[in-house]
């Protein structure tokens, strides 16, 4: 084993051991400052804000999964396990998507705007109907220990409402933010109730900083216009 080797599989199992059956992997930590940084590039409207998160991603899949993979951490959230697959997907759009409009913009990654109504139309019942199937998906593929039905009811809020935040991000929707705001008040519940402490406190720390986001990014594109007609666009419609 090389040191490298020696170091990566140190900090996959460095741990707190808070009690007897509770233990909090420094991973969840490290992987949501990851997941903050993503942020406040975001809120820079910085390309790094995808590869940032990206790391933050594969850290805390490794967390989520729980006991399913051995860690004895406490329950395995399979959605927000789940979730973070689709957050790396996504993420590589993103990084494409804001890297290409600098490139045409000469270093502007993304201009915040509003949905369109007819977007809006469009994704708003799509999320809800996503809800409902991740619900039945969820509770059929079950979790593997006994949970009381809003379990698989949070996680497919979670699930679908973190895609369709990043995604709002990645075309630059200053409805990303709101999506987030409304991921988070069903998410820190959650976290608590199965004991993901340091979780539930950042997703609290960035219920406030959402905020902040949201009032800056709606400055942001009152003053910034649109490219007209002819112009080249920041993001296809």
């Amino acid at each position: 084993m090389t040191w490298i080797d020696h170091l990566l599989t140190s900090f996959y199992n460095a741990k707190w051991q808070v009690t007897a059956d509770q233990a909090i992997y420094y991973r969840e930590i490290v992987g949501n400052a990851f997941g903050l940084g993503s942020a406040l590039f975001g809120l820079r409207r910085n390309a790094w804000a995808w590869p940032v998160g990206i790391v933050g991603n594969v850290l805390l899949f490794t967390v989520f999964t729980g006991q399913a993979i051995g860690n004895d951490q406490g329950t395995p959230l399979y959605g927000q396990a789940s979730r973070q697959v689709f957050f790396i997907i996504t993420s590589v759009y993103g990084w494409w998507a804001w890297r290409r409009n600098r490139a045409r913009t000469h270093g502007v990654a993304v201009t915040p705007h509003w949905a369109s109504p007819r977007q809006r139309a469009l994704f708003i019942p799509l999320a809800l109907v996503a809800v409902v199937l991740c619900f039945f998906v969820f509770r059929a593929v079950g979790a593997g220990f006994p949970v009381p039905w809003w379990y698989y009811l949070a996680d497919s809020w979670i699930f679908v409402g973190s895609m369709l935040a990043t995604y709002a991000m990645a075309r630059g929707w200053v409805e990303f933010w709101l999506a987030w705001i409304a991921v988070d008040l069903v998410g820190v519940p959650e976290l608590l109730h199965f004991g993901y402490y340091p979780s539930a406190i950042l997703y609290a720390v960035y219920a406030a900083f959402v905020i902040w986001g949201f009032v800056v990014w709606l400055r942001i594109s009152r003053v910034e216009r649109r490219p007209a007609a002819g112009e080249p666009a920041v993001l296809p419609a």
